[in-house]
């Protein structure tokens, strides 16, 4: 059930499964703002989008990975989205492999995402704890974390090789059950308040 393709709908945001009909949106996508060129997140580069659409979906069917399109209310792909290390017996997951077109970015876009995806995992799937890593340097990332409600778990130091080579320091924060009614609160008054 952890891996199955479900689709969530908010009034701003469709999550919808992963499939390679959305590669053509995507490409354009990660060219708006030149995403892939970020040098301490992973973004496909429009070449590589295809590729990393498979890619996704063969981690999906090894039962470790759900990969969602970020689409428009007009179904327009902006993004991608996974729930990631997947820990059923844990009743744990992480939300993560994120990334949204800079059109859309400090909107309430990325917001009803987080919402729809935390509610599926708390009140659906029953976590115990939601995660999110980011590449320590990757402050953007790591602020909208934070205005989410998580709390910093702390710096796992010379984590990951990167592609580029450089060693990663990977922020881990979480979302823990109990704490769900207050982040999602909170995220309804995010959600509701005058832009």
């Amino acid at each position: 059930m952890w891996s199955e393709p479900v689709s969530l709908t908010g009034r701003h945001v469709v999550l919808a499964p992963l499939t390679q009909a959305h590669c053509a949106d995507l490409m354009e996508a990660t060219a708006d703002g030149d995403l892939h060129r970020l040098w301490y997140t992973t973004v496909p580069p429009p070449e590589g989008m295809a590729a990393e659409i498979d890619r996704r979906l063969a981690v999906q069917a090894a039962g470790t990975m759900l990969p969602f399109a970020v689409l428009t209310p007009d179904r327009k792909a902006v993004g991608m989205t996974t729930y990631m290390n997947i820990d059923a017996a844990n009743r744990r997951v992480e939300i993560g492999s994120t990334w949204v077109r800079a059109a859309v970015q400090r909107g309430p876009l990325n917001t009803e995402a987080k919402r729809l995806l935390l509610t599926h995992a708390f009140e659906a799937l029953d976590c115990i704890a939601v995660e999110f890593r980011t590449h320590f340097v990757n402050h953007q990332s790591r602020r909208a974390i934070e205005r989410l409600g998580a709390k910093l778990d702390g710096v796992l130091r010379s984590h990951t090789v990167t592609d580029n080579g450089i060693l990663r320091d990977t922020a881990v924060y979480s979302i823990l059950a109990h704490e769900w009614p207050m982040v999602k609160a909170n995220l309804d008054w995010q959600l509701a308040k005058p832009r």
